[in-house]
């Protein structure tokens, strides 16, 4: 059928090599983790390990983390090997093209859209509450009315200072993957240095005592606390959206997507098992656990440094999601699936810049204005289902174009991808009733935009591509 048309992997490669319209290659594998851990480390480390550790799994939220990392890496190889063989933009999208076909690449794409789409929108609302918090610390408040989103019976109107962090971040983005990465590296150092304090501060007052019971709710509570802390890892798939702008992506994209998962781990498990053990679990059903738990232990200095690296943290991940979303525009768009325009390349800079403000315009809207509420779930609904695509999508590869000869290798397929699988799959089926109305509502609509615009338009109408 001809919605299932596909592109060849040789095709691909050449498509992203043409010199006219081509991004520039200048990311290392040093580039691509910060951009990983860059992505991971945030609201995740921050927030949620206060809530799964007092809702779901106690002291055993160590174990979350460890089970949550695992069904990641799991995914994580099937990415790697996928953009070691296909180094082009548009992660998940891009591979569903050159193996099940346009119609289901489309769909694939259309989910990711909503996955970076909510995801820098809540992620520039939660900048917002930080920043705010940070700077009511010296006495400063922004007026109630232009403090938070839409909700004139709260007498919120629009959200500025989350508008703001968006320009400003697509500012920084318009200037050149280099530089971006530069800036993303640095914040990244600076958010890792605020986690190593205090791991060094907190672990002189750890109490073992707090680690007993070790798994209150059981192993069903240590699985709920996984599916939770699973979302604490979304966003390393954003790494593979920068596939065409890396030098050496057979030798750089893996270790920048595995690399950066693994350290993240280990972070998540490090301050798990501090946190519970400075805090009575209990105790930790609160926004900023971290901060806390130090306040909790009288180191109120230190507390005050979380809230830095708090900030700089969420900085990181907006930076990395909104990075992600210009860039599987820009992948669309140059297979005819969306207008022109967001594929139109800056000669100079050789970044899509027209694309990046149409979308820092669409992220401000959403931002500013839009309460995200049980929305923000559909983030995690996209990703779920991308990260299935491509672990089947390996088995697909696998059976017509055989094992790699050069760059990453999956290791033990079958078995590995169809873990990966499973587990997303399981994880997918925990989703609340409302979020899969919501997601059916924009497949919908996605479907709407390509019989009518996106099948007429496709670069595989002409037969020269």
């Amino acid at each position: 059928m001809e919605i299932f048309r596909k592109k060849s992997i040789e095709d691909l490669i050449n498509q992203a090599e043409k010199k006219e319209g081509s991004l520039k290659k200048e990311l290392g594998a040093f580039d691509l983790s910060m951009l990983g851990i860059g992505a991971i480390v945030g609201t995740g480390i921050f927030v949620l390990t206060g809530v799964a550790a007092a809702e779901h799994a106690g002291p055993a939220l160590i174990l979350s983390f460890i089970l949550s990392g695992l069904v990641c890496i799991f995914a994580a190889l099937c990415y790697a090997e996928f953009a070691s063989t296909v180094p082009v933009s548009g992660s998940a999208y891009t591979y569903s093209y050159a193996t099940f076909g346009e119609f289901i690449a489309w769909i694939l794409g259309w989910d990711l859209i909503l996955e970076y789409g909510f995801a820098s929108a809540s992620v520039a609302s939660g900048w917002s509450g930080y920043f705010q918090g940070l700077i009511a610390g010296f006495g400063l408040h922004i007026p109630k009315e232009i403090s938070s989103a839409f909700n004139p019976a709260n007498g919120t109107y629009v959200d500025v200072p989350a508008i703001l962090i968006t320009f400003v971040i697509t500012f920084l983005l318009t200037r050149g993957v280099k530089h971006s990465a530069r800036f993303n590296a640095t914040m990244v150092i600076i958010k890792l240095a605020v986690v190593v304090i205090f791991l060094a501060v907190g672990a002189w007052y750890v109490k073992p005592d707090n680690w007993t019971p070790f798994m209150p709710f059981g192993f069903s509570g240590v699985a709920s606390g996984a599916a939770t802390a699973f979302y604490a890892y979304i966003g390393f798939d954003a790494v593979s959206t920068a596939a065409e702008e890396v030098k050496n992506p057979q030798r750089n994209m893996p270790i920048g997507i595995i690399a950066s998962l693994i350290v993240c781990t280990i972070l998540y498990v490090a301050v798990s098992a501090v946190l519970t053990g400075i805090v009575p679990y209990q105790l930790l059903d609160v926004k900023n656990p971290v901060s806390f738990a130090l306040n909790y232990i009288h180191q109120d200095w230190a507390a005050g440094l979380i809230s830095l690296g708090a900030i700089a943290g969420i900085t990181t991940v907006l930076t990395v999601m909104v990075f992600g979303q210009t860039r599987l525009f820009y992948a669309i768009s140059r297979d005819g699936l969306l207008p022109k325009i967001f594929s139109k390349v800056d000669q100079k800079k050789q970044i899509p810049v027209v694309n990046s403000w149409i979308i820092c315009l669409l992220v401000s809207i959403f931002s500013g204005l839009i309460p995200l509420g049980k929305l923000a779930e559909l983030t995690n609904i996209g990703t779920l289902f991308a990260f299935m695509s491509v672990s089947i999508g390996i088995l697909y590869l696998r059976k017509t174009q055989g094992a790699p000869k050069r760059g990453f290798r999956v290791p033990l397929v079958p078995w590995i991808p169809l873990i990966a699988f499973l587990s997303c799959g399981y994880l997918v089926l925990q989703l609340p009733g409302i979020t899969w109305i919501s997601f059916l509502v924009w497949l919908v609509i996605g479907l709407v935009i390509y019989f009518s615009y996106g099948r007429k338009h496709s670069k595989l109408n002409d037969r020269t591509v």
